[in-house]
């Protein structure tokens, strides 16, 4: 009997120690570590690809900002493969999504493919937050990420969003359905409300209840080549992105580009616009 007693001292002396070892041993992650280890995915526009996201990619990697960049492989059945390693010790992973079928217009599949993604990287890194990119179509994965998982306290916490030529309030667009064609004679107040509505903004509109309170900060940037316009897509629409989130958002921002490079499809290859998003997203 005494020796079973000594025999159980001496494992729970060994149980303890192991446990005091293991913490001396545990590095504390600071703030700014915590920081470095969330990833940005970049959402490309209809008709486009991973490759659209390449330049805005390799300008953060040149500046320092980041060391590593993956790609998130979306097939047409919304299956995702990652292609490429984020290594432990990773400074501000950026992953470059790219859906197979880039010109879905039911919107939902955009935010249960951008979800997909997510999932993904949380099971495979166990991330706790994550920044997000859009440009162009991109941006309608923003939105309906943040619709669809808006209470989901599971999935990582959503803490900056980058809008990049956003149509918000609708395309103009001949041969588009209704539900995301502008509406004629579109104007906004002074809070960003549109006067008209189409079905898919009026679905957007839920953000103004469940957007995360004070979570994300969110800069919309858009292009002025004259008249009001990127050349694709009307300001007005992407300006609509104020009325959807600037209740709830930690802070919302927005940035004009003007010039030869502030046409739509020249927006993700401009400088300027990769320095306005590098400072934005990490302080670069």
């Amino acid at each position: 009997m005494m020796k079973r007693k000594i025999l159980a001292v001496l494992l729970s002396l060994g149980l303890i120690l192991t446990v005091v070892v293991a913490g001396c041993g545990r590095k504390t992650i600071s703030k700014k570590e915590s920081q470095n280890l969330t990833p940005t995915l970049f959402f490309h526009g209809g008709g486009s690809s991973y490759h659209a996201e390449e330049q805005m990619a390799n300008a953060a990697k040149k500046a320092g900002a980041t060391n590593t960049i993956i790609r998130a492989m979306v097939d047409k059945q919304g299956q995702v493969k990652l292609v490429g390693t984020i290594k432990p010790g990773a400074k501000n992973p950026i992953v470059e999504v790219n859906y197979a079928n880039n010109r879905e217009l039911n919107y939902r599949k955009h935010g249960e493919w951008a979800t997909a993604v997510v999932r993904k990287l949380q099971q495979q890194y166990h991330f706790k937050a994550i920044n997000m990119v859009g440009h162009s179509l991109g941006n309608i994965s923003l939105i309906y990420y943040s619709l669809q998982n808006a209470g989901n306290t599971r999935l990582p916490k959503l803490r900056k969003q980058v809008d990049i030529a956003g149509h918000f309030a609708g395309l103009n667009f001949a041969k588009i359905p209704a539900s995301v064609k502008q509406p004629a004679g579109l104007t906004l107040n002074a809070a960003g409300k549109p006067n008209h509505m189409n079905a898919t903004y009026r679905q957007m509109t839920a953000l103004r209840q469940t957007l995360p309170k004070n979570q994300v900060r969110i800069l919309n940037i858009y292009g002025n080549i004259g008249g009001h316009t990127d050349g694709t897509v009307p300001n007005v629409s992407s300006l609509a992105l104020k009325y959807l989130v600037a209740p709830r958002a930690k802070s919302y921002q927005e940035k004009v580009f003007t010039g030869k490079l502030a046409r739509h499809s020249k927006l993700h290859e401009n400088p300027q616009v990769d320095r306005a998003l590098i400072s934005f997203l990490w302080g670069k």
